[in-house]
């Protein structure tokens, strides 16, 4: 069924996660065409097929409700965003950033980093008689981690393999080399294995604190979606909930890894099987990229624009 999915309903999968209903917004299409050669990341290396699996999903979904038991990092997003206005169109940004740095060319990202950092400038304030910002070292290093964890463990979760291609220590190697992401934006400090990284989150308990029920159930049931995506977007938040470290489980208020949860991901897993099916083997990001370097047909886009 899912692979004669309605082309209407592939339009509106692509505009929840890049803000256009081909997948190929400008910043996309610019993946192609800026630069030529590899970028920050080797090509079908460790990354790659991380980035480019659909259980970024689900990744997307833990790496939210962990960075927001920071209370920082909360009053970041609260306070200087229009999430609440239009989740999607922040979806689409943060997408934006991800791709852009995984699949460009080394002077894209280069670009890229340089307008997060820009952004960054414009988030601070105090809450509760702490300061914050978007810029500071320590706090671009907490949302790094829990981005990673959550990206990691979803791929292990709910994604392909990758032990038959890389070997048992890719979840090292893609720890170690997506730091580089994080420190062009200003972070320090970077765990380089997954063990480092489990120790990293661990040492931040501390600091963290209880996620407002408000902002879960934002997270794990987004406003504006339609009757068939909320029951898709249910099963993605019920393996995400099984998916966010332990160290941050309790303050997100989620059962966390390693607390069951065969049922939900198993779900998760069939649904993002089966939209793959109906997607493709990559996504638009990637196809781009490809083209790039020669080792994949032009996109349709870029094909129509030539005709």
């Amino acid at each position: 069924m899912l692979t004669s999915l309605p082309e209407a309903a592939r339009e509106a999968f692509r505009t929840r996660v890049s803000g256009d209903p081909t997948g190929a917004p400008g910043w996309v299409r610019d993946i192609a065409l800026v630069g030529t050669g590899p970028g920050w990341f080797e090509p079908d290396g460790v990354v790659w097929r991380v980035h480019g699996d659909l259980s970024t999903l689900v990744g997307g979904v833990a790496a939210l409700l962990g960075q927001a038991a920071h209370p920082l990092a909360l009053a970041g997003v609260q306070r200087h965003s229009a999430y609440r206005e239009d989740p999607w169109k922040r979806l689409a940004g943060t997408a934006r950033w991800l791709v852009v740095s995984t699949f460009g060319s080394e002077e894209l990202a280069e670009r890229e980093s340089a307008r997060v950092r820009g952004m960054h400038e414009t988030v601070r304030g105090r809450i509760r008689g702490r300061s914050y910002s978007a810029s500071d070292p320590g706090l671009l290093r907490w949302v790094h981690l829990a981005f990673t964890d959550a990206f990691l463990a979803a791929q292990q979760a709910v994604g392909r393999d990758l032990t038959p291609r890389f070997g048992r220590g890719w979840p090292d190697v893609y720890v170690r080399e997506w730091a580089r992401s994080a420190q062009r934006l200003g972070a320090t400090d970077l765990p380089t294995s997954a063990a480092g990284l489990a120790e990293a989150l661990a040492a931040h308990r501390p600091q963290l604190a209880p996620v407002p029920d408000a902002m879960r159930a934002f997270v794990t049931a987004p406003p504006g979606l339609g009757a068939a995506e909320r029951v898709f977007y249910r099963g993605l938040a019920g393996a995400a909930a099984h998916v966010v470290s332990p160290a941050v489980a309790g303050c997100a208020g989620v059962p966390g890894r390693g607390r069951g949860g065969a049922a939900q991901v198993a779900v998760a897993r069939a649904q993002l099987r089966g939209l793959r099916l109906a997607l493709g083997e990559h996504s638009p990001s990637e196809e781009a990229a490809r083209w790039r370097l020669g080792m994949g047909p032009a996109p349709a886009w870029a094909r129509e624009t030539a005709a």
